[in-house]
């Protein structure tokens, strides 16, 4: 299973959703997809003012919404 992480450079919440989604690898097997906002303009446009987002099928957390419990509440329905 493969996650979509879109984050930026000198972001301190996507520093730590990321080492939320590094602490989840030990109980779930997937995948991170790290996607710079700033290499494509779509994600860009999309993103920009809510980063971090955490993409997993059709569900989508943002910002101050990615925590351990809604990530494995996602993982667990999987």
């Amino acid at each position: 299973m493969k996650v979509i992480f879109y984050t930026k450079e000198n972001c301190q919440l996507c520093d730590e959703a990321y080492s939320l989604l590094e602490i989840m690898q030990g109980s779930y097997d997937f995948e991170i997809e790290s996607r710079d906002i700033y290499t494509n303009d779509e994600w860009l446009e999309e993103y920009q003012i809510i980063i971090p987002v955490v993409k997993i099928h059709d569900d989508v957390l943002i910002g101050n919404d990615i925590n351990i419990e809604k990530l494995a509440g996602i993982f667990e329905k999987l």
